[in-house]
């Protein structure tokens, strides 16, 4: 991107530095759901109108923008800014998990929907984010996978489609 603009762009290429050097002084971590925002408290969190029972744990904002663009989730996120990932030398305290226990054990956080990506980092995440808060009593759920909404059952890997047949709802639940 930067060749492309210095190449045929120069003028838009000085707007996205001024961008990003601006975003740089001003955007800061929401100090209650560890988002980016402008002021010390998203207003997400300072909205009154969200359900503080519900905390969606995610891994970045542009997940978390995701789950809103939705308009079916009211409560709360906390943002843990990665994933647990051994390898690359990422364990529970680089995403912030000391952070995500206090804030929970703080407010009146009744439910917890892991919302990790479903890769092998995100599966192990959830899981360690399970096992930590399943001591503390809160219902833990998991986003459902499977089949996407308007897919054909030919085109859906085997793997989706073998997911879907396990984690199957039945009527009336």
């Amino acid at each position: 991107m930067a060749m492309h603009l210095l190449q045929y762009d120069r003028p838009g290429a000085a707007r996205l530095a001024q961008a990003l050097g601006s975003a740089l002084a001003h955007i800061c971590h929401c100090v209650r759901c560890n988002t980016f925002s402008e002021t010390e408290l998203c207003p997400l969190c300072a909205s009154e109108k969200r359900d503080p029972q519900l905390l969606c744990v995610v891994e970045t904002p542009a997940d978390q923008l995701m789950i809103e663009q939705t308009h079916t989730y009211k409560g709360l996120y906390f943002v843990l800014m990665g994933r647990i990932s051994p390898l690359d030398g990422i364990g529970p305290r680089e995403i912030h998990l000391d952070r995500l226990m206090k804030r929970v054990d703080d407010d009146k956080v009744r439910e917890i929907i892991l919302a990790t990506n479903f890769t092998h980092e995100g599966e192990a995440t959830a899981h360690a984010i399970s096992e930590i808060l399943g001591q503390r009593g809160l219902k833990i759920s998991r986003l459902a996978r499977g089949v996407p909404a308007g897919g054909e059952l030919e085109y859906v890997d085997g793997g989706t489609l073998a997911q879907a047949l396990r984690e199957r709802r039945h009527y009336g639940e």
